[in-house]
């Protein structure tokens, strides 16, 4: 009977040890998941550059994506398509934005170190100073003023005054945007009117200068700055997002954001919440397309 009673003792013990292990085990676990839980937490800073035309959509959500991450600093810059494609294949920038592909920009062998995000679409429309007397240019007119062709608004229906033609750096991805679906591939003409870097300066050309003409993103074109420019239809369709989804219009393109290599860490994170479900109403009321809207 004693010796019954030892095995049974030590039976029991034996059961108790193991669930002890079981158990400190279960707490390991959850002393894991809480550290892994604070390793997770997002800190550091990112720069994002390149497209003014994405600029504004970058700067909020980099906003509410710090709010969201107190330990993350966000910094977005202009500077037009180009630059943001070269910073950030020198590594200068984590992110390029760009309104166009990074192929159409840089040689193949650079653009295959770049990996592209695409985060929306966006429009554009052609603006004038409102003194120019026209509401709607198809393509072809288009064409002939910025290749100097045209030289007055009085040849196109519009007032008897000189056409101001204000251009886009080439480094601009709205240029080549410009290029490639409103004139048809053909080179604006070298010297013609004057250039400028951004979509403010843009406007204050337009609105200072008589007869002028240009292009702006449509996420520029807001109230207070539709007060100071036209922007004219395109074959009598009107720039806006809803014809650019149903493709009738087509001054538009994709905006990207670029990193070299895949996107890693906060990089990563970042660009995931611009694609997030929890943005697609800011998007919209930015002026840009969530690219769950287009087909």
């Amino acid at each position: 009977m004693n010796i019954r009673i030892r095995r049974g003792f030590l039976a029991t013990m034996a059961i108790v040890l193991t669930m002890g292990i079981f158990t400190g085990c279960g707490g390991n676990n959850s002393t894991e998941e809480g550290d892994k839980s604070s390793n997770q937490e997002l800190s550091g800073s990112i720069t994002l550059a390149g497209s003014t035309a994405l600029q504004p959509l970058a700067e909020q959500i980099g906003k509410t994506f710090s709010e969201k991450n107190p330990k993350v600093t966000v910094n977005v810059q202009g500077g037009g398509s180009g630059t943001g494609l070269n910073l950030a294949l020198q590594g200068t920038a984590n992110i390029g934005n760009s309104d166009v592909t990074a192929e159409s920009k840089l040689d193949a062998d650079q653009a295959k170190q770049l990996v592209d995000h695409k985060v929306c679409a966006i429009g554009f429309a052609v603006v004038v100073n409102p003194n120019v007397g026209v509401d709607s240019l198809t393509k072809e007119q288009i064409q002939k003023i910025f290749t100097g062709e045209v030289t007055n608004w009085k040849d196109l229906g519009g007032s008897d005054m000189k056409i101001n033609v204000i251009n886009r750096t080439k480094s601009s991805g709205t240029r080549a945007t410009f290029k490639d679906t409103v004139m048809g591939g053909k080179e604006e003409k070298e010297g013609l009117g004057t250039t400028q870097d951004s979509n403010g300066n843009v406007e204050n050309a337009i609105k200072t200068t008589e007869g002028s003409i240009s292009y702006l993103a449509l996420s520029y074109l807001t109230d207070a700055v539709k007060d100071n420019v036209k922007a004219l239809k395109i074959e009598d369709v009107e720039a806006s997002s809803e014809n650019i989804i149903s493709g009738k219009y087509p001054f538009w393109s994709h905006e990207h954001m670029y990193t070299k290599r895949e996107a890693e860490g906060v990089t990563k994170a970042y660009i995931d919440y611009v694609l997030s479900d929890e943005n697609k109403e800011t998007i919209k009321k930015l002026g840009y397309i969530p690219m769950s809207d287009m087909k």
